[in-house]
């Protein structure tokens, strides 16, 4: 009997950047980018902001008139005009004269100074009309710096200089910046595709009455609403049996209308695991120990020795708790296809470790491997020899305190606990060679959303 060896975590996950399809480029209006992924540099049109404005209500001033103010001898200038935000004018101020300006507005030529409204004399914010009629003119009471209060021109962002770089997700954030930049359009990456589909003859819709030996299908609704949050778009959502003509067909009926598949249930070595017996019928569910010297296909993940990979679909162990059964390989028609498995908490972690990353690879995202933040465990486990546990998570620390976690369920990651996944509020990750975690010990904690 053969023996086999297990694929570490970054094995795995490197095969699955490495295979998966870059998705092709479109340009689209920024209103309708929100999610998307730059497929080139987003570059300014106009400067930012685009000429000299004012940072406050105000007046537009002339320095060298403030020189001599003082609070017991204010300088009196003549207010000549009033320039709110959006206006072009530009009116000329000659020595002794001052511009009232609102927040925003393009600063006088003749101007070097912005004094505020608060910083004038006789200034009473409590007064009913206060800031609402231009005065004549303004007593100022102390000497206003050249450049006070002043946005100049190109301070933000130039023209022709980089807002957002290739492979950014756009965020709101981001789409402000582009829009403030002058931008409309954006190249990004078309969102993947993504047919999801739970197997398993035990199945039956969430509701629906379940008799002895079922259980309702969480799975799929499951990983349907991760691809979403991943960018990607849920064009079919379904169930088969353990008949592998029902999962056959579905993959045929959605190959021109998808990019990529996800299969939950029957990743394993089971006689009825319908997942390995339709896609890699031949899997030993793992790779042999005799191939794993640096030639066959032990060796042929590491693109960065320039081996090839090999597209097939191979059912594996992966050094991971939960979640040991994984298959992943490239459909005929060039689909992506991960094979999860079937118990919940092992399907959640698995999409987080490595479908994730993939369908982010899809659209050609910069960073395809989430941010860690250390935290304190308040409790303590065991955690298996040689494999990389990932642990639902809950934060039990206050707003404001030190971050601390504890488990979502007493009984550790059990690939079954279905109910108490929505306690948990994020991971734990336990790196392979840590075999016990204690009260008190720092842990890898990655937050997810509510």
């Amino acid at each position: 009997m053969a023996e086999f060896r297990y694929r570490s975590v970054e094995e795995h996950r490197r095969r699955v950047l490495g295979l998966v399809p870059l998705l092709p480029a479109e340009d689209l209006p920024l209103a309708e980018a929100h999610g998307r992924t730059l497929a080139a540099d987003a570059v300014a049109t106009l400067d930012l902001p685009p000429w000299d404005n004012s940072a406050m209500d105000g007046y537009a001033v002339r320095s060298a008139d403030t020189r001599d103010a003082t609070a017991p001898s204010p300088v009196r200038l003549a207010v000549v005009g009033e320039l709110p935000a959006g206006t072009g004018a530009d009116p000329a101020l000659a020595p002794g004269q001052a511009a009232a300006i609102m927040t925003g507005a393009p600063l006088p030529g003749d101007a070097d100074a912005v004094v505020p409204v608060e910083d004038t004399a006789g200034w009473d914010p409590s007064a009913p009309t206060a800031g609402t009629a231009t005065p004549a003119s303004v007593g100022l009471v102390s000497p206003a710096r050249p450049g006070s209060h002043i946005r100049r021109r190109g301070e933000d962002v130039r023209a022709g200089q980089v807002v957002a770089t290739a492979g950014q997700p756009l965020a709101p954030q981001r789409l402000a910046a582009l829009a403030a930049a002058g931008i409309s359009r954006v190249s990004t990456r078309r969102v993947p595709r993504v047919v999801v589909v739970a197997t398993g003859s035990e199945l039956v819709a969430p509701g629906q009455p379940v008799r002895r030996g079922q259980i309702p299908d969480s799975n799929s609704l499951m990983l349907a609403a991760l691809v979403r949050a991943s960018g990607g778009e849920v064009v079919h959502r379904t169930r088969v049996s353990d008949d592998p003509a029902e999962l056959r067909a579905v993959l045929a009926r959605t190959a021109d209308s998808s990019d990529a598949v996800i299969l939950t249930g029957g990743a394993s070595v089971g006689a009825h695991d319908v997942a390995r017996l339709v896609l890699a019928p031949e899997s030993g569910g793992g790779v042999p120990l005799e191939a794993a010297d640096g030639t066959g296909a032990a060796a042929e993940h590491d693109a960065g020795r320039g081996v090839p990979l090999e597209p097939a679909v191979r059912f594996e162990r992966v050094s991971v708790q939960p979640g040991k059964p994984q298959g992943f390989g490239l459909l005929p028609d060039g689909r992506p296809v991960w094979s999860l498995p079937g118990n919940p908490v092992s399907a959640w972690v698995s999409y987080l470790v490595f479908v994730e990353a993939g369908l982010l690879g899809m659209q050609g995202r910069a960073a395809t491997t989430p941010r860690w933040y250390p935290a304190t465990t308040v409790e303590g486990w065991r955690s298996p020899p040689r494999r990389e546990q990932y642990v639902p998570a809950r934060v039990v620390s206050g707003p404001g305190e030190p971050l601390r976690v504890a488990q979502a369920t007493e009984r550790g990651s059990g690939s079954h606990l279905a109910g108490r996944l929505a306690r948990a509020t994020g991971l734990v990750r336990v790196p392979a060679h840590t075999d016990e975690v204690s009260p008190g010990d720092t842990v890898h904690y990655r937050p997810l959303e509510a």
